[in-house]
């Protein structure tokens, strides 16, 4: 059974517009980082004129999902690292913010996403730009 992800953006606030990973249902920045985290700046992680970092290739690479509210350069990021094999993309080895306590596994769990959800949900978060109104 493969795990299942949704893209959210959140509008701005205390940070520009911000991406949210939902995985099989939890928030994995929430989860991982804590209520005051954030997520990568949707400008950030959903460019206008360039492929998205989220895409997943053959070529393994990190990602970083979020950061503590006291930011990654001081207490560390939520990465991980996304590969495409054939029809599924993985997430593995993760990094957690070494001084926040959350419930999320260490080492989180790798992740298996069907290729051809996690394109279409990448592509639709790509198309949908209703946060650049507020940017």
């Amino acid at each position: 059974m493969f795990d299942h992800l949704e893209i959210k953006v959140l509008p701005p606030g205390r940070f520009p517009a911000q991406v949210r990973f939902w995985v099989n249902g939890e928030d994995v920045v929430e989860v991982a980082v804590g209520d005051g985290g954030r997520g990568p700046y949707a400008a950030d992680a959903l460019p206008a004129d360039l492929p998205s970092p989220l895409r997943a290739t053959g070529e393994a690479r990190r990602l970083e999902l979020g950061e503590p509210d006291c930011t990654g350069d001081c207490c560390g990021f939520l990465a991980v690292v996304v590969q495409r094999f054939g029809e599924i993309v993985q997430w593995s080895d993760w990094e957690v913010p070494w001084a926040v306590h959350s419930p999320m596994p260490y080492p989180p769990p790798e992740l298996h996403f069907d290729a051809s959800q996690y394109d279409a949900e990448v592509a639709r978060a790509e198309a949908d730009r209703w946060w650049q109104v507020y940017s």
